[in-house]
């Protein structure tokens, strides 16, 4: 609900604040005194595009904002859950700032954003009739949730939606899975060629470095023949080796310690010293035992090298890439070979999704088609007693090639006003005043499932007068007792309806016209409704007239 509305510096009005409660409010005044600049103004918070030239003469910028009490209305809360917006104690405050020179600007909760964010959320709180930009009922969206919620088939239009997002979420793997087995299935000859040359290699882990190691010994291997055998002489076997000269020196130190144990500690490590070159000249013999020169075994490490560098280049960069690939292949070919079984389960899944969707989409066009003929008896019915004797109203339902996410079926409001024409789109109603009162019969019908919590109705009373004034008016306050109803109004019928009725008065400050508003009670309100009813305000024949209208309002 909106409580309270402020505009600053914009067109004429200066600084107005407006408190607004619940139940039906009516704006009055003299022709020209401003009540469309505060519709306009209203109109910002709905999307409207900022034009500087709205910004009040001498003026930097306009402002216009609003407050709003969302506490009782959770899927309005929804909403701004999913804009990550919190209303504080309840309240949400809209702004939009018109810059006469520069950048414009927007706020939700004081938090900078977007005209655009602020418009969506302001077509959730406020409908205003008379504006065609601005009327969430001209909107096919919108048509369609209305007839869903007035059939009572929200949750089977829930169901059709779900469904269909599950049908577009199978049919998107399923794709993904056919065209990845086609895909495969283009180059299996291809995989399958890699695949015998990856097992007739049979590359193994850590085989590159042991072939490696090998074909440096054997490269080396006369070199190292020579050298070691050398080695192992001078150690082990030939005459006069080390280890007999460490050995003759070891048993020296044996007697000399005998006279001093101080060489105790020498001798040992001699012996221990004559130890290790002896098992090194072991060693030494073992290797020279087990060294030879094979110029074939050399060729086969060779060419066993080559063909993993080989491999390398086509799957490396490393030889555990090679042996990976490998697997990977393997496994592709095993996806050409038994991926069929998969895509033949899901797609089962989706045929089966499908006829579920299709289902529960007919469920809901039965629903649809009883509501759509009931709504439009309903609306007919009430059409004439608004002033639209000609009025007729459709709701048209064309199928569709298939069912989508919304069901079966597009659905449009088709309205006619003037006798021997079609019904055609809400949008298209010539008249302002018309239209608002078509769009009163939908709201008086829908009153109670619309969950648009304000409605600001202008221009309703163009072309009308008398009892359907009066008829107007009793709709307007019966749509009232489930909505915030704001109504701009020439009429007194309308005005001596309201709980809270406002005055527009235009007067002029330091040489500019300013626009102001006043709450209207006691005789000050008897004498705006007396002017409204074309008489002398202040003559007592007007306010007698006006006090019985304003009886009747209570």
């Amino acid at each position: 609900m909106l409580i309270e509305f402020r505009i600053k510096d914009y067109a004429v009005i200066h600084d107005l604040t407006l408190e607004l409660g619940s139940g039906l409010s009516a704006l009055s005044g003299e022709t020209g005194a401003g009540k469309s600049i505060i519709v306009g103004a209203l109109s910002l918070l709905l999307g409207e595009r900022a034009a500087s030239d709205t910004v009040r003469t001498g003026a930097e910028r306009a402002m216009v904002e609003a407050v709003f009490d969302v506490a009782t209305y959770p899927k309005l809360r929804v909403q701004l859950d999913d804009l990550g917006i919190e209303a504080e104690d309840g309240l949400l405050i809209l702004r939009r700032e018109v810059a006469a020179v520069g950048r414009n600007r927007a706020w939700i909760n004081e938090s900078p954003t977007t005209a655009r964010t602020v418009g969506e959320l302001g077509r959730s709180l406020v409908d205003l009739h008379g504006q065609h930009e601005h009327q969430t009922l001209l909107r096919k969206d919108t048509q369609r949730h209305i007839l869903d919620a007035f059939g009572e088939a929200e949750e089977d239009a829930s169901a059709v939606e779900e469904a269909y997002e599950e049908l577009v979420g199978l049919e998107a793997k399923l794709r993904e899975l056919q065209d990845h087995r086609r895909e495969l299935a283009s180059r299996v000859d291809f995989l399958r060629f890699q695949m015998r040359e990856l097992e007739e290699a049979d590359v193994q882990s850590g085989e590159e470095e042991a072939l490696t190691e090998e074909s440096g010994r054997l490269e080396n291997s006369e070199e190292l023949l020579g050298a070691t055998t050398r080695i192992h002489d001078e150690l082990y076997s030939a005459e006069g080796a080390l280890t007999d000269k460490v050995s003759g020196l070891a048993q020296t130190l044996a007697r000399l310690k005998e006279w001093d144990p101080v060489l105790e500690g020498p001798h040992e490590e001699l012996q221990g010293a004559y130890h290790a070159l002896a098992e090194v000249g072991r060693d030494l013999s073992d290797y020279v035992g087990g060294l030879r020169h094979d110029p074939g075994r050399l060729e086969e490490v060779r060419s066993r090298l080559d063909l993993i560098h080989s491999l390398k280049r086509k799957y490396g960069p490393t030889a555990e890439d090679v042996i990976a690939s490998r697997d990977r292949v393997r496994a592709e070919l095993d996806e050409v070979e038994d991926g069929g079984w998969d895509e033949d389960i899901l797609a089962a899944e989706v045929d089966r999704t499908r006829s579920d969707l299709i289902a529960a989409a007919a469920r809901l066009s039965e629903k649809r088609q009883a509501a759509a003929t009931r709504l439009e008896e309903e609306v007919e019915a009430l059409l004439p007693n608004l002033g639209l004797p000609a009025g007729t109203f459709k709701v048209q339902m064309d199928t569709l090639p298939e069912v989508k996410s919304r069901g079966a079926e597009s659905i449009e409001f088709l309205v006619s006003v003037n006798a021997g024409f079609p019904p055609s789109s809400l949008a298209r109603v010539a008249s302002g005043g018309e239209l608002s009162r078509v769009m009163l019969t939908l709201k008086a019908i829908l009153a109670q499932v619309d969950q648009v919590p304000t409605l600001v109705f202008d221009e309703i009373d163009a072309g009308i007068g008398g009892q359907v004034a009066s008829l107007v008016a009793a709709k307007l306050k019966d749509v009232a007792r489930y909505h915030q109803v704001f109504v701009v109004t020439h009429l007194p019928q309308l005005a001596s309806q309201a709980r809270s009725h406002l005055l527009v008065e235009k007067d002029e400050r330091e040489g500019l016209a300013v626009t102001a508003v006043r709450g209207l009670t006691g005789d000050a309100r008897v004498r705006e409704i007396a002017r409204m009813l074309g008489g002398d305000p202040e003559s007592e024949t007007s306010q007698d007239h006006a006090r019985e209208l304003l009886a009747a309002g209570d």
